[in-house]
């Protein structure tokens, strides 16, 4: 399959505007997402979809760059209108904040699309502070590995243990946490998008919830991989830590 990496970024992030522009370690934050996208297999390309000049012209010195409306409600809406413009059998969305993405997560991503029109990434949640994070997205999967829900809330809730605290609850049940990164085919992104925004997508501010409540399978890839994202300029400091 041709698969192309598209990272959506905008300026205007309510809670770190200009954080695609941020320094991280001497570059910018969207650089270092295009790097890590360098770095995997399956991918024929990387592009840089925004509808800000400024990031555009950053981005240009070590990017293909395409420049998008500024009305789009998600990233998927975001990279579905290069797609458009594109030959390609599937796109991968690989989120602007995640500096620390490992390759492999990317290419698990874009090798499950054999087999799914959508596919997704998660991994075990193991670090009690992620476990009430409304940050940090949980999703519950069916036997066969396909997403049943994604939430900010702690799903499932652990009836028989309810009153647990601590570590005790995710020694319970397997917790997972939602990576935040995308496989389409060509034509269910563009299908998607064409659906109006659903009524959880609207109510956890989640885009992923709109393909499910269209009915569109998404593979979850299990991964042994606890990215972390720059969510809020307090997150600088941590990231440039682990890049050190």
């Amino acid at each position: 399959m041709k698969i192309i990496g598209i990272i959506p970024a905008r300026f205007g992030s309510t809670r770190f505007p200009g954080k695609p522009l941020q320094l991280i370690a001497g570059k910018p934050l969207i650089q270092h997402v295009v790097e890590r996208c360098r770095l995997a297999k399956s991918l024929c390309e990387v592009i840089v979809a925004t509808d800000d000049e400024r990031i555009a012209a950053v981005a240009r010195a070590f990017c293909n760059v395409e420049l998008t409306r500024e009305d789009h409600p998600s990233g998927s809406d975001r990279i579905a209108e290069v797609a458009a413009r594109l030959e390609c059998d599937g796109v991968l969305n690989i989120q602007g904040d995640e500096p620390l993405m490992d390759p492999s997560v990317i290419d698990a991503v874009a090798g499950a699309l054999s087999d799914a029109e959508m596919t997704t990434a998660a991994t075990l949640i193991i670090d009690q502070t992620e476990y009430d994070n409304p940050n940090v997205v949980k999703v519950v999967v069916n036997a066969a590995g396909r997403a049943l829900y994604f939430s900010r809330r702690t799903i499932p809730y652990l009836r028989d243990a309810a009153s647990c605290s601590g570590l005790e609850p995710l020694a319970a049940f397997p917790f997972l946490k939602h990576l935040g990164i995308y496989g389409y085919r060509r034509q269910t992104l563009l299908r998607l998008v064409n659906y109006p925004v659903s009524p959880l997508e609207l109510a956890e501010k989640l885009e992923q919830l709109r393909a499910l409540e269209n009915g569109i399978g998404m593979a979850v890839v299990r991964v042994r991989h606890n990215s972390i994202g720059v969510d809020c300029p307090e997150d600088v400091a941590r990231v440039e830590a682990l890049l050190r």
